[in-house]
């Protein structure tokens, strides 16, 4: 009786999501587009690295074909453009707050005291066995949870948004400087789960699009090649765009590495949801909040 009890409960709670879903027009409680029914998994490879790297505050349009990002572009071309790809929200932290965990967490404003009791992917990848680190340019140290320094901003750092990741010395020393990047690398210690957040210039927040695509071009066209990554992954995504489609903009996309099918193309309706999704869905993580609901990406990857 209590197994049926058990299950009554899990169906009677993922109806309730649907009609939450449907009942706000296809919006879940980020704001961000989702479907009424989750979509069907799809076949996705079990990445030896997944590293998401984020940009601000630009449309695809300011990207794709512009000549100040030939890196961008570039990129684009040889591996996967995922042509559909929209933010959840305005402004920055909910959106990366949904990329780690599946929901903007009740958050909608760029705060630096606020903290949130929920799960991420900290605590999902930590119970498979595996390691993850957010590689911050500009931090001043491992660990450091002021709300700036420099051009560093914690509102682009959401793992520390998490009091299992705050409350926990050896978890805040998973948030390192960008220049252990390069030594991580060099040395075949990447770990199996990587945030990349360049500082707000070459992020395009506060600098041009010439500026981050340089940044593109110096860091991660070096780390899409190098050996360290073999069977891995490089998402570059932007946290949001410049106009309300999708809940926080069409922003550009792309997945690169050597487990990318070259010069393929991803046309469905996504979102962040649908990239921690496929993440999830690679190492058969349980689904974080709307990332059950998010279409994971398919169709782009070597077979």
């Amino acid at each position: 009786m209590a197994r049926k009890a058990a299950v009554a409960q899990r169906l009677a709670l993922a109806v309730a999501l649907v009609l939450s879903a449907a009942a706000c027009g296809g919006r879940g409680s980020a704001g961000a587009t989702v479907p009424a029914v989750a979509p069907a998994s799809v076949p996705v490879p079990d990445f030896t690295h997944v590293v998401v790297v984020v940009f601000e505050n630009r449309e695809a349009t300011s990207i794709a074909g512009n000549p100040a990002a030939p890196a961008f572009n570039a990129l684009a071309r040889r591996y996967a453009t995922l042509t559909r790809y929209d933010a959840v929200e305005h402004p920055s932290l909910p959106n990366y707050l949904a990329l780690v965990s599946g929901s903007t967490q009740g958050i909608s404003s760029d705060c630096t005291d606020c903290i949130v009791d929920a799960r991420s992917l900290a605590d999902t990848l930590a119970a498979a066995g595996k390691t993850w680190k957010t590689y911050a340019e500009d931090l001043p140290y491992a660990g450091f949870t002021g709300a700036s320094a420099g051009r560093y901003a914690k509102k682009h750092d959401p793992f520390l948004y998490f009091r299992d990741v705050t409350g926990s010395r050896a978890r805040r020393d998973r948030v390192v400087p960008l220049t252990d990047l390069g030594r991580d690398l060099a040395r075949r210690r990447l770990p199996d789960f990587s945030l990349v957040i360049p500082n707000l210039c070459n992020d395009m927040h506060d600098c041009s699009v010439a500026t981050g695509d340089a940044w593109l071009a110096t860091y991660v066209v070096p780390l899409v090649h190098s050996p360290g990554l073999r069977g891995g992954v490089v998402f570059v995504v932007f946290d949001e765009g410049t106009s309300d489609t999708g809940g926080g903009g069409r922003i550009e996309a792309i997945a690169a590495g050597p487990t990318v099918r070259r010069g393929s193309r991803f046309t469905r309706a996504t979102n962040h949801y649908g990239l921690l999704r496929t993440i999830e869905d690679a190492w058969g993580l349980p689904r974080l909040g709307l990332s059950r609901f998010g279409t994971p990406i398919g169709g782009i990857w070597k077979r």
